[in-house]
């Protein structure tokens, strides 16, 4: 996806978060346990301020954060500025230009152009599914997420936080394309392509973002092979993006 599509989808996306919300701001959120729509209205705004603030700050990283916000602020005007100024900032931030973020390989505004379209359709679906029916991801997104969550988030080094319970191989397949996850106990690999797997998880691209993301039960992938590897997996990946 470019530039111009991931702002597309976050520009519409937001639009149907913001919708979803008025419709019962007290609603409990599915697989989110403690959590309201309100909650998630909060949330989301609060993560838009702060990459408003992140590439205005070109390269410096926001600190102190979390400023102390008004406690009579009213959620839904919150979010639907805060979606404003995100979406103008991003639009008009050359994408190359410097931007503090949490992947030390790409520190541009560009970067955060992909992350909030992600986040925001992961939340739309929670504010969906909690005041209504939830609307699939966009399936052309829904590869991307695949792709940033296991490649950004997931793989690396995990001597800090080893996971020697949590290991073994997955496959993870969807619309053309494929993943390799290999788990160590101090170590998470992924490579595009398959190979020797003990399990192969299979979706369609929506219902397999949301469950790597803890969205969807297990009935919404098919799982070949190991179900404890698949099951695994899952546990791990959520460590990764708690």
């Amino acid at each position: 996806m470019d530039r111009a599509e991931f702002l597309e989808r976050l520009e519409e996306d937001s639009l149907l978060l913001g919708e979803a919300a008025a419709r019962d701001m007290t609603a409990a959120v599915p697989f989110c346990a403690g959590w309201t729509v309100r909650d998630a209205v909060e949330h989301v705004a609060e993560v838009y301020e702060h990459k408003i603030a992140a590439v205005k700050r070109r390269g410096e990283r926001p600190e102190p954060w979390p400023p102390t916000w008004p406690e009579d602020r009213d959620p839904l005007a919150w979010f639907s500025d805060a979606r404003a100024r995100l979406l103008d900032v991003l639009a008009r931030t050359d994408p190359a230009a410097p931007s503090w973020t949490w992947w030390p390989p790409d520190q541009t505004a560009g970067f955060w152009v992909r992350r909030m379209a992600q986040e925001t359709a992961v939340h739309r679906v929670d504010v969906q599914g909690a005041t209504g029916t939830a609307t699939p991801v966009d399936a052309q997104l829904a590869v991307d997420g695949i792709d940033e969550v296991l490649l950004l988030m997931f793989h690396g080094d995990w001597t800090v936080d080893p996971q020697p319970g949590l290991t073994g191989t997955v496959n993870v397949v969807t619309s053309g394309s494929i993943w390799r996850v290999a788990m160590t106990r101090d170590e998470v690999t992924v490579v595009a392509g398959g190979g020797a797997a003990d399990a192969t998880i299979t979706a369609e691209p929506s219902p397999l973002l949301l469950w790597l993301w803890g969205r969807a039960g297990d009935e919404a992938v098919d799982v070949s092979g190991s179900h404890e590897a698949a099951a695994r997996l899952r546990q791990r990946l959520a460590l990764a993006t708690q």
